[in-house]
């Protein structure tokens, strides 16, 4: 297989999709590793195998509808496999295989078929220092993105999934691209503030445009720099209420196509009338109750 992914938006050609089957029961509040997750199981909102089902068959019907190639990973017994994004991430035509916290170590299995199938000059593994998941790691441009969390309490938080070592990582595999770090807010109890990946907060969509949640930074500096890069009439913020439903994970199957969740009105709206944007709308909400959305259920392979 010849990987190239070289830009978050660029046309689709082939991805991994998660899969729903065999979930197994819903996890207890102590074996929950995200502040969303925690909230649904405490709330006695956590979605069954059906529902979640229900909505990545949707989901998997909108890519098809576009030409995609979707592969899928092989079944696990008793483990949520849905959230394909922070298994593994593609750049450029390398498949980099993230160190994943311990809770989802096992993910990996199913992607053996995959991981065989692209050149082992290809393949990357990462060090044991360096901590990395594909939901922190956003490309646009020459730029690669990146979402961290690097003061001394990094070890105290299971939202906290990549580090320092990933961006000087990424630095010396990438010498030819700009990476930009971000510090994000952490938090693994409350799912209105804490920022679990960089694609939660923020995504570039279409040619030049970006979706942000400002309150997802803790530095302003941050956040001014992709305004700076982008230019504020491209960017739509959203707000508190619509980042804890995760508006900005959204999906890009090409500039000019997003799957977007049905219930984020105020976004789609924009992006369709404000961006002329196709938005693919699909039921996603009950898969957010498990503290990911559309982008976090793929893992592009080829991009054009």
């Amino acid at each position: 297989m010849i990987l190239n992914v070289k830009d978050e938006t660029a046309r689709l050609k082939a991805v991994v999709l998660g899969i729903p089957d065999g979930m197994g029961d819903e996890p207890s509040v102590e074996d929950t590793f995200d502040s969303k997750s925690k909230e649904s199981v405490k709330k006695g909102l956590y979605p069954t195998e059906e529902a979640v089902r229900m909505e990545m068959n949707a989901f998997d019907s909108v890519l098809k509808k576009h030409n995609v190639q979707v592969f899928r990973p092989w079944k696990l017994p008793e483990v949520n496999q849905v959230f394909a994004r922070d298994v593994a991430l593609v750049i450029d035509d390398k498949m980099i295989i993230a160190n994943l916290i311990e809770d989802r170590e096992e993910e990996q299995e199913a992607y053996e078929l995959i991981f065989n199938s692209v050149p082992k000059k290809n393949l990357i593994h990462v060090p044991s220092e360096v901590h990395i998941e594909g939901g922190d790691i956003l490309l646009w441009k020459e730029f690669i993105f990146v979402g961290t969390y690097k003061k001394d309490d990094y070890s105290n938080f299971k939202t906290a999934r990549t580090n320092a070592a990933a961006v000087e990582f990424l630095k010396d595999l990438f010498p030819n691209k700009w990476v930009l770090d971000f510090d994000l807010v952490k938090d693994d109890d409350d799912p209105y503030k804490g920022i679990l990946h960089l694609d939660c907060t923020f995504q570039p969509v279409g040619h030049n445009k970006a979706i942000i949640y400002k309150d997802g930074f803790i530095h302003q500096r941050h956040y001014d720099v992709i305004l700076d890069l982008f230019g504020r009439q491209n960017v739509f913020e959203v707000t508190q209420e619509e980042m804890y439903w995760m508006n900005p994970n959204v999906f890009s199957i090409s500039p000019e196509v997003v799957v977007s969740e049905k219930n984020f009105t105020r976004l789609n709206q924009h992006m369709r009338d404000e961006w002329g944007i196709t938005v693919e709308e699909i039921p996603y909400r009950e898969v957010s109750r498990m503290g990911g959305l559309l982008r976090c259920s793929t893992m592009p392979l080829i991009r054009d």
